[in-house]
């Protein structure tokens, strides 16, 4: 499965995808709404541009990346790079995709260049993200509770401290 997962920049193009992935990661709560599929949409594609706009004006080079599984685009991968960390801005895949180690194994990609750079791996994360217990089972800790996110980061040294 590993050789099958690759990367690529996201294209213009792929607008229309990137935003059916995004929408994948609010289903579960537009499903408790009494919304119609059309507000739905619109208040998917808003906060898709809210995010995008977000991430462009807060991390200046950023690399936006495709998650394909052989040809097919199956997720996002957004990262930016700095001097202290590497920051995963977004990690995304789509339902049929999830819980089949393609997360993990991107993820420890990321380890492997967090290693050899000597810089912890961080990202924010809903706490009522279920994603929570992978980041807990591969060694993430909590550096700080922002309310409805936790910042957690992963530290290429085993000694490393998590605080409340």
């Amino acid at each position: 499965m590993n050789s099958s997962v690759t990367l690529r920049a996201v294209q213009p193009a792929d607008l229309a995808f990137l935003v059916e992935v995004y929408a994948s990661t609010r289903a579960d709560e537009l499903a408790l709404t009494n919304w119609s599929d059309e507000q739905k949409d619109e208040f998917v594609r808003m906060q898709f541009a809210a995010q995008k706009k977000y991430y462009e004006e807060n991390y200046s080079g950023a690399e936006y990346l495709l998650i394909l599984y052989g040809d097919d685009p199956v997720g996002r991968l957004y990262l930016h790079r700095n001097d202290e960390e590497i920051r995963i801005m977004d990690i995304a895949l789509l339902p049929a995709f999830r819980r089949k180690g393609i997360g993990s194994f991107l993820l420890d990609q990321l380890f492997t260049e967090a290693r050899r750079s000597r810089k912890p791996v961080g990202i924010h994360v809903e706490i009522f993200n279920p994603a929570l217990r992978l980041y807990d089972r591969l060694g993430f800790k909590k550096m700080a509770d922002k309310g409805v996110y936790h910042f957690l980061q992963w530290f290429p040294e085993t000694d490393a401290v998590a605080v409340a």
